[in-house]
Parts: structure tokens; sequence; C-alpha cells
């Protein structure tokens, strides 16, 4: 809980990968798979589901930390995004491509690295705090 107050950004950009790595690894997982019976175990399923909380706190702390409202804006939005993307997969709605899901990743990776190197407020009289 205190890397979610006080890093935010590390720990976004840090899920924000590992879940980028996740939908990476798992069509080579169903592959390696194919001569066997057994589908993907439930709990590779849903770790999707673990990230994007994860990433929902990391989100809103670093909106609630950055002194930039476009970074705040982008980040919400890349964050609705990929839940769109990941909830549409799982429940089949839409057939869109995968690369829809990598660039919300990857944008919210980056915008996690970006706040964290350049858009912090440096003293409790921030724009973000009035």
């Amino acid at each position: 809980m205190k890397l979610v107050i006080n890093k935010p950004d590390k720990l976004g950009a840090f899920a924000s990968t590992l879940c980028m790595l996740h939908c990476f690894a798992t069509p080579f997982l169903f592959i390696a798979q194919t001569s066997s019976i057994e589908a993907a175990p439930i709990w590779w399923r849903y770790l999707d589901y673990l990230f994007l909380v994860i990433s929902f706190f990391a989100v809103y702390r670093s909106t609630q930390t950055t002194s930039n409202n476009f970074v705040k804006s982008v980040l919400w939005i890349n964050w609705i995004m990929l839940t769109i993307m990941i909830i549409n997969e799982k429940l089949g709605w839409y057939k869109l491509p995968e690369t829809f899901t990598y660039i919300s990743a990857l944008t919210l990776i980056i915008l996690h690295i970006y706040n964290l190197n350049y858009c912090q407020c440096k003293t409790d009289n921030c724009c973000t705090n009035q």
C-alpha cells in the first residue's frame, strides 16, 4: 500500500509492463498447449483483472499527485480504454486487434514514466492540492 501512495507512477509502469508481458505470453502459452487437452489455468485467465485493479490505484494516485492536467486526462482515458479492451476480449463482444490493447498498455507505461520524471508536485501548494 505504501508503494501506491508514495510511488504510484513506478507501480503503474511496472503493472502495465507486466500486463503487456502477460498479453504477449498468452498466445505462446496456447500454442505450446495445442497438443494438450488442458486449457489455460484459471488464475492465468483472470490475471488481467488483477493488473487492472493495480493500475486503477496507480492511475488514481498519480492523478492526485501530478501537476499536469493533460497527463491526468490521458492517464484516465488510456486506463478506461485498456479496461474496455480487456473486458471486450474476455466477453467476446467485438473482434478487435490485440494491437489496441498493447497500445493502451504501452501508453500507460509511457505516461507513468513521463509523469514520474516531469510532472510531480514539489510542495503542498501545488495546483493539485488546491
